[in-house]
Parts: structure tokens; C-alpha cells; sequence
């Protein structure tokens, strides 16, 4: 059974940061697309930086010039850097594992989620 399993998440004060982590087993990550995605209370997931098997990344506009996503295909692993954090940022965080096989399957894969508030 494919697992995403998240960490880092928290409680930090505006303008802090955290390093959210995400470490996959039984599938070789390095041949997905991973991504973190976040839910607020009543709001729909969405995205929030993704990267791909080539190391490509995207960003949401909302978090551009203060988040950072890397991978480590050596430890399956997917990482987001969150810095400068603001109330808005606080949601569940999710962790997604994405690849195409063929024009019409694909694998779709998402961890449990973490808590992220950022609040005083």
C-alpha cells in the first residue's frame, strides 16, 4: 500500500517559518510529480507548489518569494520551506505524488495532511 506520510507541521507566530516534510514508501518517487496542496476550514484544496519528476517547479502566487519546494529522490522525500508566514497560510497541508501512464491512467496519491496555524 502506497503511503505519503507528512510532518513539520505546527503552530508558529506571523513571520515565522516551518519545514514541512513528506516521505513516500512503495512507490519510487523520483518518476512523480509531487506537490503540496492546503485546505482551510470551508475552502476548497488547492495548490500550493508542486515539482516535477525533472525538478521543474510552480508556485502559487500567493506564496511566491516566500515558500520553497525541493525533493530528495534518494529518501523518497519532498520537503516545503515556508518562511515570512502569514494568518492567511494557516490550513491542512497535503502532500500529492502524481504520474501519468498512459493519456487516460494515471496515479494519484495524497498523504494524511499536517496542521499548519499561524497565529499569536
Amino acid at each position: 500500500q502506497v503511503q505519503l506520510v507528512e510532518s513539520g507541521g505546527g503552530l508558529v507566530q506571523p513571520g515565522g517559518s516551518l519545514r514541512l516534510s513528506c516521505v513516500a514508501s512503495r512507490i519510487t518517487s523520483s518518476l512523480y510529480d509531487m506537490g503540496w496542496y492546503r485546505q482551510a476550514p470551508g475552502k476548497q484544496r488547492d495548490m500550493v507548489a508542486r515539482i516535477t519528476s525533472a525538478g521543474s517547479t510552480a508556485y502559487a502566487d500567493s506564496v511566491k518569494d516566500r515558500f520553497i519546494i525541493s525533493r530528495d529522490n534518494s529518501k523518497n522525500a519532498v520537503y516545503l520551506q515556508m518562511n515570512s508566514l502569514k494568518p492567511e497560510d494557516t490550513a491542512v497541508y497535503f502532500c500529492n505524488a502524481f504520474r501519468s501512464i498512459t493519456q487516460i491512467t494515471s496515479r494519484d496519491y495524497w498523504g494524511q495532511g499536517t496542521q499548519v496555524t499561524v497565529s499569536t
